[in-house]
């Protein structure tokens, strides 16, 4: 891999900087909301010691960002890039979640698009696995552009095998 899947990306509004171990309280002070988690596979993540696990797979991914509001300067949340496979050129980017303050103001479309303008410039192909009853994420795949091509289970960082559904973006239909 001669690119970084843990660049600083950013825009007028929103900055993506890579988590840190410094980052963990505040990070955590927005995943402790309950209501974030509530269609997740995983439950119970905003209990201190289930995010704990969480966070240290995180770090581990080597591709996570803190989502930065650049007015208030806040935590609005966190997602990767994470799994990169050279043999079909591909990754995946998830583990995204927003502080509910931010749901329905299109954050989470600016954030995929910024992602997904910087990394198509190294991959061919971009997968993201959502929680099989996590409707609200997968109507936000399929607004972003991503097709539905399977179902598999999938075990989370230190975590149960859940149902998920997986959504795929190709370069070559990235407008």
């Amino acid at each position: 891999m001669n690119f970084s899947i843990q660049p600083t990306l950013e825009t007028e509004s929103i900055l993506l900087s890579p988590l840190t171990g410094d980052d963990f309280d505040a990070l955590y002070n927005v995943a402790a909301d309950p209501r974030i988690w509530e269609q997740h596979p995983n439950k119970d993540r905003w209990q201190k010691d289930v995010f704990a696990n969480f966070f240290k797979g995180a770090l581990q991914s080597g591709g996570a960002f803190k989502i930065i509001d650049r007015c208030s300067n806040e935590f609005m949340g966190s997602t990767r890039f994470y799994d990169y496979n050279p043999a079909d050129n591909s990754l995946l980017i998830g583990y995204t979640f927003y502080a509910t303050k931010y749901w329905g103001k299109g954050i989470n479309h600016q954030v995929k698009r910024l992602m997904l303008n910087y990394i198509f410039n190294h991959v061919n192909v971009v997968y993201f696995h959502v929680g099989a009853q996590n409707l609200r994420s997968q109507i936000a795949m399929e607004r972003l552009g991503a097709q539905k091509i399977a179902e598999q289970e999938v075990a989370y960082f230190g975590e149960p095998y859940r149902m998920n559904v997986v959504y795929e973006i190709r370069k070559e239909n990235w407008i």
